[in-house]
C-alpha cells in the first residue's frame, strides 16, 4: 500500500458533501440514480453511472483508445469539475483514516483509504472470493480506462495487526478533514494523514497481512484487466481500497437475497418438495401485508438455531429446510468442504439450478440487498424471493483461502464508505 494525491470536492460543508456522495454504484438503483442526480449538479453518480445501464456494456467494448460514449461523457465532465474548482487535487501523497459509524450505540468500523498494489497472478496478498460477470468487468474498466480515475474505493478485509490498530488509534484524534451523515444515519469521518513516519509505520505493518476482498470484486477485477491493456499507464499498477480489519473494528457481513421472476410460489414450493421439507410460515391476520411479511422474515433469520430457506411472493411465506443427500450431491464434490456447506452454494446448486432450472444469469436470477427489496421485487415481477442467511466473515476468509468462488453476490460487508469522499487520479 502506499499514499496518493487525492482528488477531493473543494467544499468540506458536511451537509455538501451528503448532497454530492453516493452509495457503491451497484447499490444504485435506476430511480435512485435519477434522485441522486438530481439533488445536486455534482454529484458524483453523474460520474460512476453516466449512463444507467452501463453495466451491462458487451465484453467487446472499445479499449482504453476508443472508449465508449458513456466512459467519454464521464471523463469529459470529471474534466470540468477539476477545471472549475468543484474538485480539486491534494499537493502532497496521503493516506486516509476512514471510520463509519453506525446510528446507535453500534460499534465503528475503521480503515485506511489507499493505493493498493495489484498483487501479481497467484498471489495470496489479496484474495477473491465471489465470481465476476464479464461484461460488468468490462463496463467498471471502461470507466477507468477513460476517466484515468480510482472513483470509488473497493473495500479490503486484512488480516488484524496491533501496530495497525495502535496508528489508527492515534490518527483519529485530530479533527476530522471530511465529516457527513447519509441517509441511513451512518456517520462518515476521513482524516487525512501525510506525515511520512506514520506512513512508513503502517506500510510496514500492512506488509505482514493478507487480505480478502469484500467489497468490490467486478472493480478490482477491472482494475487488472486496464493493467494488462494499458500496461505503460501510469498508476495502473495500484487500485483505490479501504483496508479494515477482520474482528473487532471491521465490517459486518450481511445477506444478500434472490429473487426469480415469472415463478409461481406454488410452482416453486412443489418444485423444491421433491428434495426439502415445505412449510407454511403462520402470518397474522387473514391476509398478510409486505410489511407483515418483512416482519416475520426478520424474525426467522435473526434465530440462531435456524436453518434452510424461506419463500415468498410477498404475501405469502414458505420455508424449505432439511435438504435431503440428492442437494448435497448437486454440489461438486471436488471442492473445498468449507464452499460445499454455505447456504448460497446449497440455493444455487441444489435449489436455484437443480430443482428449478434456473441458470445464474442477471436475467434469470435477480439481486436483492434487503428483505423489503427482495419481497416488493417479487411482487413487481411474479416471482418469488429466495431469503437467505448471511455467511459468517470467517466463512467467506476461509474460502477465499482455499481458492475457492462464492456465487456472485453472496456477500454484503457493511456499513459500505461512501463514494466521491476520497477518488484517486491514476497519475501522480
Amino acid at each position: 500500500m502506499r499514499p496518493f494525491r487525492a482528488l477531493t470536492y473543494s467544499s468540506p460543508d458536511p451537509a455538501h458533501l451528503a448532497r454530492v456522495t453516493s452509495p457503491a454504484y451497484d447499490l444504485v438503483t435506476s430511480e435512485g440514480r435519477n434522485r441522486l442526480a438530481g439533488s445536486d449538479p455534482h454529484n458524483i453518480v453523474r460520474l460512476i453511472l453516466p449512463r444507467v445501464d452501463e453495466a451491462a456494456a458487451p465484453a467487446s467494448a472499445p479499449v482504453a483508445e476508443n472508449p465508449p460514449p458513456w466512459a467519454s461523457d464521464a471523463a469529459r465532465t470529471l474534466r470540468v469539475w477539476e477545471g472549475d474548482g468543484i474538485l480539486v487535487r491534494d499537493d502532497v501523497p496521503a493516506l486516509w483514516v476512514y471510520e463509519l459509524r453506525p446510528p446507535g450505540d453500534g460499534a465503528a468500523t475503521v480503515g485506511w483509504l489507499a493505493a493498493v498494489g495489484i498483487p501479481g497472478p497467484g498471489s495470496p496478498a489479496v484474495l477473491p472470493h465471489e465470481d465476476t460477470f464479464p461484461a460488468a468487468v468490462e463496463g467498471r474498466r471502461a470507466l477507468l480506462a477513460a476517466s484515468r480515475t480510482d472513483l470509488e474505493p473497493i473495500v479490503l478485509a486484512h488480516d488484524a495487526d496491533a501496530g495497525v490498530a495502535a496508528l489508527t488509534e492515534r490518527a483519529v484524534q485530530a479533527t476530522p478533514t471530511l465529516e457527513l451523515l447519509d441517509d441511513d444515519g451512518v456517520r462518515h469521518r476521513l482524516w487525512r494523514v501525510s506525515d511520512p513516519g506514520v506512513i512508513a509505520e503502517l506500510t510496514a505493518a500492512m506488509r505482514r497481512a493478507g487480505a480478502v476482498i469484500a467489497d468490490g470484486h467486478h472493480r478490482f477485477a477491472a482494475a487488472r484487466a486496464h493493467q494488462r491493456t494499458d500496461p505503460g499507464c501510469s498508476g495502473c499498477d495500484a487500485v483505490l481500497a479501504l483496508l479494515t480489519p477482520m474482528g473487532p473494528g471491521g465490517l459486518r457481513v450481511a445477506a444478500i437475497h434472490r429473487v426469480l421472476p415469472e415463478l409461481a410460489l406454488d410452482d416453486a414450493a412443489a418444485a423444491a418438495a421433491a428434495d426439502f421439507t415445505v412449510t407454511d410460515v403462520p402470518l397474522p391476520g387473514t391476509s398478510a401485508d409486505p410489511t407483515a411479511v418483512a416482519a416475520a422474515v426478520d424474525r426467522w433469520l435473526a434465530r440462531s438455531d435456524g436453518s434452510g430457506f424461506l419463500l415468498s411472493d410477498g404475501r405469502r411465506l414458505v420455508q424449505l429446510d432439511r435438504p435431503s443427500p440428492s442437494v448435497v450431491a448437486r454440489v461438486p464434490p471436488e471442492a473445498p468442504a468449507v464452499w460445499r456447506h454455505l447456504d448460497v452454494v446449497l440455493a444455487h446448486k441444489g435449489l436455484i439450478e437443480g430443482l428449478w432450472g434456473r441458470s445464474d444469469r442477471p436475467e434469470d436470477v435477480l439481486i436483492a440487498h434487503t428483505v423489503e427489496e427482495a419481497l416488493r421485487t417479487a411482487v413487481e415481477r411474479a416471482g418469488v424471493a429466495l431469503l437467505l442467511r448471511p455467511p459468517s466473515p470467517a466463512d467467506v476468509a476461509a474460502v477465499a483461502r482455499a481458492g475457492a468462488r462464492m456465487p456472485r453476490k453472496s456477500t454484503l460487508f457493511v456499513p459500505k464508505p461512501r463514494t466521491g469522499l476520497v477518488l484517486r487520479p491514476l497519475a501522480d
